[in-house]
Order: structure tokens, then C-alpha cells, then sequence
């Protein structure tokens, strides 16, 4: 079986994009879950966080499905959707587009670049939901907003909120953040635990300076990550939801790999995210793959899109001097 494959990244959360709305593969969910493990390997010379899988839509431009690493399948996911939304607008030669995912058509559009020589797109980060049973978080109360959950931690406070993937946030200083508090919490509740039987992306965000914050998330069936785009937004709600921001005002979100922009925006208690960043094309290939043993694989036919990694590590460059600058 040969499969077209573009190696992209938000704020260095990467993926494959596999087009199935050009390319009839017919894959089963199953053969999508293979072929994130196997891809996904880091082991092999491919390697990513995940398959952004591109499908035709009866309701928008496009349907995302997201396929981790480990093979799950997530609800949402912000990076890998300003990467479709790229991928979309430019397939179609379109600025706007809406791409249907699990939950809800969200919509996305092409921005001003965020940084010189950075393809940047807009993305909606939606529906937005403080209630427990939404995540699920088994505690008894029907929500958590800036709480200590006493089985997690006596010393930090908690928000729980599903946008729509299930999102625990705490604001945390420069010591809570090199400690490793932040692994072993988050490996308790994404393993058998009474709290999230799901599991949960767990984010700890460093205020920076006013409209400007550091996060850095471990995200359910994945691991730590360079980003998540989820996660970066549910973060900017949360610091405005204790003060630390303004709604309707931008919020610069740094992140181990870059950083990106959010807008917090509410109607009568009912939020909403806008999610600005890079859509960053790394490579294009072509994967020959055994069908009868999806682990088995070979690539070539590469090509390398150099001016786009020479562009996104000056981005990168600028956001670790920010960060040493103001931590």
C-alpha cells in the first residue's frame, strides 16, 4: 500500500496529514489506529504526535479526524487544526473554510503572520464546558474552578474544563514548574486512577508578564509536548477566569515549541477561543507499507520544505529569548 504523507507542525506539536478526500484510501478506524502507531513511531524515521486524517465533509469544507500516537482518537485537536485549515485554504484557494471534527464545524481563516515568513491561521476553539461529567472528572460537584483536588495536590489549584478534549489547568510559579510535580500528577491521572477515567491533558501555566503566559501541557495519549493547541487555549481562559487577563484582548501563549496568540470571547457565559498560529509545512513523502503488517515500511520520494524550518526556528529563537527574558 503507498500512502502520501505531508509532515507538518503547530508550535511544534507535529503530524501527518493523510488527504483521503484526493486519495480514496478507505481506511477502517482500525487501520487509522495502526497506522498512528506505526507512523507515529519515534523509533522509525518517521515519527510525529499524531495523523490529522482529511475527509470529505456533507456539513463543511472538510472533516478532520485526529488519530495520537498511541492510536486514540481525540475529540479535537487546535495545532493539528490550524494545519488542516492551512492544508484546506490552500487546496481549494480559499481564506475561510469550516472543517467539521468530532464535536462540532469550527471555523478557520488565514491571518497576518504571527512572525516574519510564518503561515498563520485562525482557528475557533469550541464548544467550551465547565461541567465535570463533560471531561468526566468523578468528584462530587458539578464543577472546579481554581479548587485544590486533595488526591492531586494540597498546594495547587485546579481548573477543569473540556474544549471540547477534557483540560486540567493550574497556574503555577518558576519552582512548581522545574519541579516534577507535573509528571508524576500527570502520569497518575492519564493511568488507572478514581479521578478521570478518560484521562486528562494536565497544563501548568507560568504568568509571564501581563497578556503573556508559558504553558506546558502533558497530553492525554501522547506525553509531554512541544504544544497543544487545546491546551494553550483553555490556559488563556483560565488565566482570565482568575484575573491574570483581559477577554477580548490578546494573550501572547509561549510554549516549548514557540508560541501562539489566543482571544478569549464570551456571550452571556457561553466562551469561546480564537487559536492563532503557525500552520508550518515540514516534509512531503511517500510511504510504502505492507498491508498484511502495518509496522513494516519504507519512505522516499521526500521533499523538504527548508525556508519554512529556517523562518519557524527564527520564531522559535525569539519566543526561548522572551521566555529566559521574563521566567
Amino acid at each position: 500500500m503507498q500512502i502520501e504523507v505531508l509532515k507538518c507542525h503547530g508550535s511544534g506539536n507535529d503530524f501527518f496529514i493523510i488527504d483521503e478526500m484526493t486519495d480514496k484510501y478507505s481506511f477502517t478506524d482500525e487501520v487509522r489506529a495502526q497506522l498512528a502507531i506505526s507512523l507515529c513511531n519515534r523509533n522509525t524515521e518517521l515519527g510525529a504526535d499524531g495523523i490529522l486524517f482529511v475527509l470529505n465533509s456533507e456539513s463543511a469544507d472538510a472533516r478532520m479526524r485526529v488519530f495520537n500516537a498511541d492510536g486514540s482518537e481525540a475529540s479535537m485537536c487546535g495545532n493539528g487544526l490550524r494545519c488542516v485549515a492551512r492544508y484546506v485554504c490552500e487546496k481549494f484557494g480559499k481564506n475561510q473554510a469550516v472543517i467539521e471534527t468530532m464535536k462540532v464545524n469550527l471555523s478557520v481563516e488565514k491571518e497576518d503572520d504571527l512572525f516574519p515568513n510564518i503561515p498563520t491561521y485562525k482557528v475557533e476553539i469550541s464548544p467550551v464546558s465547565f461541567q465535570l461529567r463533560d471531561l468526566p472528572l468523578q468528584l462530587p460537584q458539578e464543577t472546579l474552578i481554581n479548587e485544590i483536588i486533595p488526591a492531586l495536590s494540597k498546594d495547587l489549584n485546579f481548573t477543569a474544563l473540556a474544549v471540547p478534549n477534557p483540560h486540567i489547568v493550574t497556574i503555577v510559579d518558576s519552582k512548581q514548574l522545574d519541579s516534577d510535580i507535573q509528571t508524576s500528577l500527570s502520569e497518575y491521572v492519564n493511568g488507572p486512577n478514581p479521578l478521570f477515567p478518560d484521562g486528562v491533558n494536565v497544563s501548568f501555566v507560568q504568568p509571564l508578564s501581563k497578556g503573556h503566559i508559558f504553558v506546558r501541557t502533558y497530553e492525554r495519549g501522547v506525553g509531554f509536548t512541544n504544544a497543544c493547541g487545546t491546551a494553550m487555549s483553555a490556559s488563556s481562559l483560565v488565566t482570565c477566569l482568575v484575573g491574570l487577563n483581559g477577554k477580548e484582548e490578546f494573550i501572547e501563549v509561549y510554549n516549548p515549541g514557540g508560541k501562539v496568540r489566543c482571544n478569549v470571547h464570551e456571550n452571556d457565559g457561553i466562551y469561546k477561543i480564537d487559536l492563532i498560529g503557525n500552520g508550518t509545512y515540514v516534509y512531503k513523502a511517500v510511504v510504502q507499507i505492507e498491508e498484511s503488517n502495518l509496522t513494516q515500511f519504507t519512505v522516499d520520494q521526500t521533499h523538504v520544505f527548508t525556508d519554512e524550518a529556517e523562518h519557524y526556528a527564527k520564531l522559535k529563537a525569539h519566543a526561548k529569548d522572551f521566555i529566559l527574558q521574563h521566567q
